[in-house]
């Protein structure tokens, strides 16, 4: 084509079959040089126009495509191609129902169209419209060729949408005979049977399947699923599942599981060390050798992690040293942990963030603190606490409660304002930045943020008291949430546990310097009450989900979720005190500002 084309170039529709060829090949500035070229010959031509709009399209322009593919199909409205991609062109501005009759206007010009009639479907559930959906899937299945095992997980998935799991299950089970270790149809055929409270059926279907895909790991997991959790018909079908696949590590580990959750730590060893002995070093099985050599002989479960790490290459060999901590700790190796902890901060170091700055010194007189127009209803909620104090755990609770939560300046898109770099402080001092310009700032983000009228629960990566001689004035109406724990136990965890933010650290007293400042400032703006805020403290609740949701009660007057804390365990409160031997300096240190806040000296 490409030949033929090259000898004659005034050949208007060959030119746009070439342009179509490039943006099938996602070549789109060679789509566009073919497009003005034959727009020489025939301007304003609506096969160019089609042309431009995929390109325009491809390019996430969706208002110009639309624009263009419109004006296509005004004067090619039979033309199945430019429909296509014009409903594609309304569906990228979430345009659902005019997507739709694009589409189902291609059916009838190119009939059966099976596998867009889902589409449809797919749309129309998309839009809530479950029946209509549904319809069009019945339309799907009774096509030649159309009773597709993909088709029918689509038709069981929306009637289980749609609050019908009797009649889901009867096309899932339809699928799970040709796809038997599919994840998504098991999963909603799960999901149908436990509505249904169908446990015989589920046994019943998933034993069928077993019996000619005895080795599909998801089938297994799935009939595990239908079992009571730990209990001995769980631990039968765990046998089975060996007796199919051998050495099979998950099937061992489920098995381990189960034998710990019986109280029989001694198979669960037994089976521990069967799974080391498939693979050497597979986590799992080296955690429960080294839960039992705690319990039994403390050193031998140092050694044994020691002898992990050595194993690993020196790159890899970081990556276990908490662990080795917490072992130290819990086998009463305090200054051993320690050691260890600090040695895998001093590895990360040169991969993390610097400590967030402090200002030198305070001002010796704010700003006085604004008044709220009565046209100001938006009560944003700024939330922080320094490493150490679990904050974390308060805003998970909050994100539970409400979608006003704002994480993302943990994360990888953060906001661009002030509140975010590490240079506002410095600006604020010398005047490159207006408080008033902090404050209009952070404003601003906030729509990008999903957040419309003002009102959001904005988690903080840093705090320091100089942002109050912006926050003062040009936003009274906030509220400052902070997470506090005794100092010396937040040393401690910071040390044993990192902190939220990914943040370098070369000693304890460089942390411990650092909290210094951060709980003056802290100790200061709450005794002076330098801006509306809420002291919450987590000493003792840190992993307790009632504890924390009735302490944020008593701190706003509205309920809170019950969360379950997440990620490895964490040194409880008051462990200070077995660590005064290696930190008593830093503690020393601390022990005035613990005491200003409440907490008693020793």
């Amino acid at each position: 084509m490409s030949r033929s084309t090259a000898l004659d170039p005034n050949q208007f529709n060959a030119y746009v079959m070439q342009a179509h060829l490039a943006v099938a090949r996602g070549d789109l500035d060679e789509a566009e040089r073919l497009s003005r070229t034959a727009a020489r010959l025939a301007p304003e031509h609506p096969q160019l126009l089609a042309v431009d709009g995929v390109v325009e399209m491809r390019r996430g322009h969706g208002d110009r495509a639309l624009a263009l593919l419109t004006r296509a199909a005004e004067q090619l409205p039979d033309d199945a191609r430019v429909l296509f991609s014009l409903g594609f062109a309304y569906l990228q501005k979430e345009h659902f129902a005019f997507a739709e009759r694009a589409f189902e206007r291609v059916i009838e010009l190119n009939p059966p169209g099976t596998a867009l009639r889902a589409f449809i479907a797919q749309l129309a559930q998309r839009q809530g419209r479950l029946d209509d959906a549904l319809a069009a899937m019945q339309g799907v299945l009774d096509q030649p060729g159309g009773d597709l095992p993909a088709m029918r997980r689509l038709a069981g998935e929306i009637e289980l949408q749609a609050g019908r799991p009797d009649q889901a299950a009867a096309h899932l089970r339809l699928a799970l005979v040709h796809w038997p270790a599919d994840r998504r149809t098991l999963h909603a055929l799960l999901t149908a049977w436990e509505r249904l409270g169908a446990v015989d059926d589920a046994r019943d279907t998933l034993d069928a399947a077993l019996a000619t895909s005895a080795t599909a790991h998801d089938l297994w997991l799935a009939r595990l699923a239908v079992e009571p959790v730990g209990g001995p018909q769980a631990q039968a079908v765990i046998e089975r599942w060996l007796l199919a696949m051998p050495e099979h590590l998950p099937a061992l580990e489920a098995l381990m599981r189960v034998h710990d959750m019986q109280g029989q730590a001694d198979q669960a060893e037994m089976v521990a060390r069967q799974i080391v002995a498939v693979e050497p070093g597979r986590i799992s099985g080296e955690q429960r050798i080294v839960e039992a050599l705690l319990q039994r002989d403390p050193p031998a479960a140092i050694a044994c992690v020691e002898s992990l790490i050595e194993s690993l290459p020196a790159p890899q060999q970081t990556v276990l040293r908490p662990w080795l901590g917490n072992v130290q700790d819990r086998a009463g190796q305090p200054d051993a942990a320690v050691g260890t902890w600090m040695q895998f901060h001093r590895e990360q170091a040169q991969h993390r963030l610097p400590l967030p700055p402090q200002a030198a010194r305070q001002p010796t007189q704010w700003p006085a603190l604004g008044s709220i127009p009565d046209s100001v209803t938006a009560r944003p909620l700024f939330v922080w606490g320094t490493p150490g104090s679990h904050v974390e755990r308060l805003v998970a609770v909050m994100d539970a409660a409400t979608p006003l939560v704002r994480g993302d300046r943990y994360g990888t898109t953060p906001p661009s304002d002030a509140l975010q770099s590490y240079h506002t402080l410095e600006q604020l001092a010398s005047g490159e930045l207006a408080p008033t310009a902090l404050v209009e700032g952070w404003k601003a983000q906030l729509p990008r943020r999903g957040i419309d009228d003002g009102n959001v629960i904005d988690w903080l990566l840093w705090w320091d008291n100089t942002l109050l001689t912006a926050l003062r004035p040009h936003l009274p109406e906030g509220r400052l949430a902070i997470a506090l724990r005794d100092p010396r136990d937040m040393l401690l965890d910071w040390l044993s546990a990192g902190a939220s933010a990914p943040l370098a650290l070369q000693s304890p007293q460089q942390a411990t310097d650092w909290l210094l400042i951060a709980l003056e400032q802290l100790a200061t703006l709450h005794e002076r009450d330098l801006y509306p805020h809420r002291i919450i403290r987590l000493d003792g609740i840190e992993n307790d989900p009632q504890g924390i949701s009735a302490a944020l009660e008593q701190a706003f007057g509205l309920s809170f979720p019950l969360v379950e804390p997440r990620g490895p365990a964490r040194l409880a409160s008051g462990r200070w005190h077995d660590y005064r031997g290696v930190l008593g300096a830093q503690f020393d240190l601390l022990t005035l500002i613990a005491v200003r806040f409440g907490y008693p000296q020793d």
